[in-house]
């Protein structure tokens, strides 16, 4: 099973070949840059389309820290996605609170774990929108 940066480097080098899809869902490579770093940091996260936009989940795994990869995109929303071979530069947000709840049951769907995630932190996990500038 691949997850980490092993996931990472086989997604790129096959261009998501391998990688992309995972445990019944898909993947993609988001890449921030370390706030304190500068460093470029490249997470595989669970994705989901929603109409033009990519969505994915800062769960942490209902941790009650949010992932650094999060708190690095707070620093500087502006990111690099990979979905499958398709590389490119975005903008991400956090989903607002009128958009979030239909966001969310878009995410839970494919990955049902995120509603125990948040049912084990008090802190809200966000969904974050990635948008292709």
């Amino acid at each position: 099973m691949l997850f980490g940066q092993e996931h990472v480097q086989r997604y790129v080098e096959t261009d998501g070949a391998q990688g992309h899809d995972w445990q019944g869902t898909t993947v993609l490579i988001l890449t921030t840059t370390g706030r304190r770093s500068g460093t470029p940091r490249s997470t595989p996260l669970i994705y989901q389309r929603y109409g033009d936009l990519l969505l994915v989940v800062a769960s942490n795994g209902g941790r009650d820290d949010p992932p650094q990869w999060y708190l690095n995109l707070l620093a500087d929303p502006a990111v690099h996605v990979q979905v499958k071979g398709d590389r490119f530069a975005a903008r991400a947000r956090t989903a607002g609170p009128e958009e979030k709840p239909a966001m969310w049951r878009t995410m839970t769907a494919v990955w049902p774990a995120y509603d125990d995630y948040q049912r084990k932190t008090a802190r809200e996990i966000p969904v974050v929108v990635l948008e292709r500038v």
